[in-house]
Protein backbone atom coordinates (compact mmCIF):
# COMPACT_ATOMS: atom_id res chain seq x y z
CA UNK A 1 0.00 0.00 0.00
CA UNK A 2 1.15 2.93 -1.02
CA UNK A 3 1.43 6.54 1.27
CA UNK A 4 -1.26 8.53 -0.93
CA UNK A 5 -0.73 11.44 1.01
CA UNK A 6 -2.44 15.25 0.33
CA UNK A 7 -0.05 17.90 -0.28
CA UNK A 8 -0.45 19.97 2.69
CA UNK A 9 -1.96 23.76 1.66
CA UNK A 10 0.37 26.39 1.71
CA UNK A 11 -0.24 29.37 4.66
CA UNK A 12 -0.79 32.91 3.60
CA UNK A 13 3.19 33.62 4.55
CA UNK A 14 3.99 30.39 2.54
CA UNK A 15 2.24 31.38 -0.28
CA UNK A 16 3.64 34.80 -0.25
CA UNK A 17 7.40 34.06 0.36
CA UNK A 18 6.86 31.41 -3.04
CA UNK A 19 5.12 33.83 -4.83
CA UNK A 20 8.33 36.40 -4.00
CA UNK A 21 11.18 33.29 -4.99
CA UNK A 22 8.99 33.38 -8.54
CA UNK A 23 9.43 36.72 -9.49
CA UNK A 24 13.06 36.34 -8.16
CA UNK A 25 13.30 33.69 -10.92
CA UNK A 26 12.07 36.09 -13.12
CA UNK A 27 14.50 39.12 -12.69
CA UNK A 28 17.41 36.63 -12.58
CA UNK A 29 16.39 35.12 -15.86
CA UNK A 30 15.85 31.51 -14.48
CA UNK A 31 14.21 30.76 -18.30
CA UNK A 32 14.64 26.83 -16.77
CA UNK A 33 13.18 26.89 -13.70
CA UNK A 34 10.07 29.69 -15.26
CA UNK A 35 9.19 27.06 -17.88
CA UNK A 36 9.25 23.90 -15.08
CA UNK A 37 6.79 25.95 -12.75
CA UNK A 38 4.73 26.80 -15.50
CA UNK A 39 4.38 23.60 -16.81
CA UNK A 40 3.20 22.79 -13.45
CA UNK A 41 0.51 25.15 -13.74
CA UNK A 42 2.20 28.82 -12.35
CA UNK A 43 0.05 31.26 -14.22
CA UNK A 44 2.23 33.37 -16.79
CA UNK A 45 0.32 36.61 -15.77
CA UNK A 46 1.19 36.00 -12.52
CA UNK A 47 1.49 40.09 -11.01
CA UNK A 48 3.10 41.34 -7.89
CA UNK A 49 2.52 44.25 -5.52
CA UNK A 50 3.37 47.18 -7.96
CA UNK A 51 1.28 44.98 -10.77
CA UNK A 52 4.43 44.00 -12.51
CA UNK A 53 3.87 40.45 -14.53
CA UNK A 54 7.33 37.81 -14.56
CA UNK A 55 7.41 38.74 -18.29
CA UNK A 56 7.46 43.04 -17.19
CA UNK A 57 10.11 41.42 -14.64
CA UNK A 58 11.93 39.55 -17.23
CA UNK A 59 12.05 41.90 -19.77
CA UNK A 60 13.21 44.56 -17.68
CA UNK A 61 16.16 42.67 -16.32
CA UNK A 62 17.13 41.90 -20.10
CA UNK A 63 16.61 38.20 -19.67
CA UNK A 64 15.78 36.98 -23.23
CA UNK A 65 15.75 33.02 -22.46
CA UNK A 66 13.34 33.85 -19.68
CA UNK A 67 10.98 36.41 -22.12
CA UNK A 68 10.98 33.42 -24.55
CA UNK A 69 10.03 30.95 -22.48
CA UNK A 70 7.04 32.93 -20.88
CA UNK A 71 5.86 34.21 -24.30
CA UNK A 72 5.41 30.54 -25.06
CA UNK A 73 3.39 30.08 -22.33
CA UNK A 74 0.96 32.78 -22.90
CA UNK A 75 2.39 35.39 -20.84
CA UNK A 76 0.34 38.73 -22.05
CA UNK A 77 3.04 41.72 -23.36
CA UNK A 78 -0.51 44.02 -23.06
CA UNK A 79 -0.51 43.83 -18.93
CA UNK A 80 0.57 46.91 -17.94
CA UNK A 81 2.07 47.15 -14.57
CA UNK A 82 0.74 49.40 -12.26
CA UNK A 83 2.56 52.50 -13.42
CA UNK A 84 0.81 51.96 -16.71
CA UNK A 85 4.32 50.66 -18.42
CA UNK A 86 4.36 47.96 -21.08
CA UNK A 87 7.31 45.39 -20.91
CA UNK A 88 8.44 47.02 -24.84
CA UNK A 89 8.51 50.06 -23.50
CA UNK A 90 10.61 48.86 -20.44
CA UNK A 91 12.96 47.28 -23.02
CA UNK A 92 12.86 50.70 -24.84
CA UNK A 93 13.83 52.92 -22.12
CA UNK A 94 16.71 50.48 -21.16
CA UNK A 95 17.88 50.48 -24.50
CA UNK A 96 17.83 46.64 -24.77
CA UNK A 97 17.50 46.34 -28.89
CA UNK A 98 17.95 42.42 -28.39
CA UNK A 99 14.24 42.38 -26.25
CA UNK A 100 12.67 44.89 -28.65
CA UNK A 101 13.68 42.34 -31.71
CA UNK A 102 12.38 39.72 -29.56
CA UNK A 103 9.07 40.77 -28.47
CA UNK A 104 8.32 42.18 -31.75
CA UNK A 105 9.56 38.48 -33.66
CA UNK A 106 7.13 37.09 -30.97
CA UNK A 107 3.93 39.04 -32.24
CA UNK A 108 3.88 41.85 -29.67
CA UNK A 109 2.53 44.93 -32.05
CA UNK A 110 4.97 47.31 -32.69
CA UNK A 111 2.98 50.42 -31.33
CA UNK A 112 1.76 48.60 -28.47
CA UNK A 113 0.94 51.70 -26.20
CA UNK A 114 0.88 52.19 -22.12
CA UNK A 115 -2.11 53.74 -20.00
CA UNK A 116 -0.72 57.56 -21.55
CA UNK A 117 -0.50 56.68 -25.12
CA UNK A 118 3.28 56.06 -25.05
CA UNK A 119 4.69 53.76 -27.65
CA UNK A 120 8.02 51.99 -27.23
CA UNK A 121 9.24 54.54 -30.23
CA UNK A 122 8.43 57.51 -27.90
CA UNK A 123 10.63 55.94 -24.91
CA UNK A 124 13.42 55.18 -27.21
CA UNK A 125 13.35 58.15 -28.93
CA UNK A 126 13.36 60.37 -25.61
CA UNK A 127 16.41 58.39 -24.23
CA UNK A 128 18.31 58.74 -27.63
CA UNK A 129 18.48 55.27 -28.35
CA UNK A 130 18.84 55.55 -31.99
CA UNK A 131 18.99 52.03 -33.05
CA UNK A 132 15.80 51.11 -31.26
CA UNK A 133 14.31 54.03 -33.19
CA UNK A 134 15.58 52.71 -36.72
CA UNK A 135 14.39 49.18 -35.87
CA UNK A 136 11.04 50.09 -34.75
CA UNK A 137 10.62 52.68 -37.71
CA UNK A 138 12.11 49.38 -40.05
CA UNK A 139 8.86 47.54 -38.77
CA UNK A 140 6.06 50.02 -38.84
CA UNK A 141 6.05 51.79 -35.87
CA UNK A 142 4.41 55.06 -36.24
CA UNK A 143 6.38 58.37 -35.72
CA UNK A 144 3.47 60.13 -36.00
CA UNK A 145 1.58 58.85 -32.92
CA UNK A 146 0.63 60.82 -30.17
CA UNK A 147 0.88 59.61 -26.55
CA UNK A 148 -2.24 60.92 -24.12
CA UNK A 149 -1.14 64.56 -24.46
CA UNK A 150 -0.57 65.05 -27.57
CA UNK A 151 3.30 64.30 -28.50
CA UNK A 152 5.29 62.35 -30.86
CA UNK A 153 7.89 60.64 -31.26
CA UNK A 154 10.10 63.95 -32.24
CA UNK A 155 8.27 65.74 -29.60
CA UNK A 156 9.37 63.58 -26.77
CA UNK A 157 12.68 63.39 -28.19
CA UNK A 158 12.84 67.33 -28.43
CA UNK A 159 11.40 67.81 -24.82
CA UNK A 160 14.66 65.41 -23.38
CA UNK A 161 16.87 66.89 -25.49
CA UNK A 162 17.93 63.58 -27.15
CA UNK A 163 20.05 65.29 -30.00
CA UNK A 164 20.44 61.95 -31.94
CA UNK A 165 17.08 60.45 -32.13
CA UNK A 166 15.68 63.63 -32.65
CA UNK A 167 17.96 64.39 -35.91
CA UNK A 168 16.69 60.80 -37.05
CA UNK A 169 13.39 61.51 -36.63
CA UNK A 170 13.47 64.69 -38.14
CA UNK A 171 15.28 63.69 -41.26
CA UNK A 172 12.11 61.34 -41.21
CA UNK A 173 9.78 63.85 -41.78
CA UNK A 174 11.96 66.34 -43.39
Amino acid sequence: MSDQRSPTPMNDDEAAAFAEQVFDRARQGDAEMLGRLLDKGLPANLRNHKGDTLLMLACYHGHLDAVAVLLQHGADAQIANDNGQLPMAGAAFKGDLAMVTLLVEQGVAVDSASTDGRTALMMAAMFNRTAIVDYLLSKGADAQRQDATGVTALGAALAMGAVDTTAQLQALAG
